[in-house]
């Protein structure tokens, strides 16, 4: 297993402990993630996302979609019919699943759709204003000292 050392990025940078966090927790896995469902992250704006999952076999009420603590998570469980049926080839799997998408700050899921076999979990990125880049006006110091001399 590879080790990196984030020593360097702790002390170049301020406010982004959480990101080289983040980035320990996923190196320092050894196992690889779960490949079921399927699924595609596409950008759809400047801010926008959307999430797809393939989730062929799943009614909407077997499907549930949270966000809990920056962490979108998808889940479904199969309600129990298949008793009655008897199959001689089963291909389409069709077993309970939760899969967890980490979600980035000002990060908001703003709905979710069902059809055609996908499920389709649309996000946006909304910044704060306390957050945006804003102009700081630089003064000379003739102004400054016409300042203090006002304020004394």
């Amino acid at each position: 297993m590879r080790h990196f050392d984030f020593s360097p990025l702790y002390r170049a940078t301020v406010g982004f402990d959480q990101i080289a966090e983040m980035m320990d927790r996923v190196l320092a896995s050894d196992t690889a993630g779960p490949s079921y469902p399927p699924y595609n992250i596409e950008k759809t704006a400047d801010d926008s996302y959307r999430i797809s999952i393939a989730v062929a076999g799943f009614a909407d009420q077997e499907l549930t979609v949270e966000v809990k603590e920056n962490a979108l998570v998808v889940s479904a469980k199969k309600v129990a019919d298949d008793e009655k049926k008897t199959y001689l080839h089963r291909g389409i799997a069709t077993r309970a699943f939760e899969r967890r998408f980490q979600l980035a700050d000002h990060v908001r899921v703003t709905g979710a759709s069902h059809f055609d076999g996908m499920l389709h979990i649309d996000l946006v990125r909304e910044i704060p204003e306390a957050y945006k880049p804003r102009r700081i006006e630089i003064t000379s110091s003739a102004q400054t000292r016409t300042i203090e001399n006002a304020v004394n």
